[in-house]
């Protein structure tokens, strides 16, 4: 590995943390967290930083981040919506929301707006099943959504 991707905060973060956990590895979720909220996702290169620090192959690293769908492998925009398309909110309008999402910004679920603006995702389950139809906007959760709350959302972001 040649230059460093991750800052400085990001390593005095990890030297934080590592104390509460009885390996250095156990620092692999938090260290994906923390590189993705300092880079907007998880490209090779951070990934192959994070096995470095942690003292693992970055194979390993890759394959903890692509089995969870909270990592980003490939960028997204600057707006994230992950909705829930489980069977609770399916039943709700989940996928009227989805569709509402495509036709406005014409993409469709998996695609990034041309301007980089918004990325769609389904996603399986954020265990909101009680307050569905339920999203994620980038970290933050929404939910007991239809249309109209999601367009007024929307309608606040810059």
């Amino acid at each position: 590995m040649a230059t460093k991707i991750l800052s400085q905060k990001f390593y005095d973060e990890m030297k934080k943390l590592e104390p509460r956990y009885p390996k250095k590895v156990a620092l692999l979720l938090p260290a994906l967290h923390a590189a993705q909220d300092e880079t907007g996702w998880l490209p090779p290169e951070v990934l192959e930083e994070v096995g470095a620090y942690i003292g693992i192959h970055p194979a390993q690293v890759r394959e903890v981040a692509s089995f969870y769908t909270m990592y980003n492998l490939k960028p997204v925009g600057k707006y994230h919506l992950k909705v829930c398309t489980n069977v609770a909110c399916a039943l709700r309008g989940a996928e009227d929301l989805v569709e509402h999402c495509e036709k406005k910004w014409s993409i469709r679920c998996g695609e990034t707006t041309k301007d980089r603006k918004f990325t769609l995702m389904e996603e399986e389950c954020l265990g909101a099943c009680g307050t569905a139809p339920a999203m994620m906007l980038n970290n933050d959760y929404h939910e007991n959504l239809d249309v109209a709350k999601l367009d007024k959302i929307l309608a606040g972001l810059e």
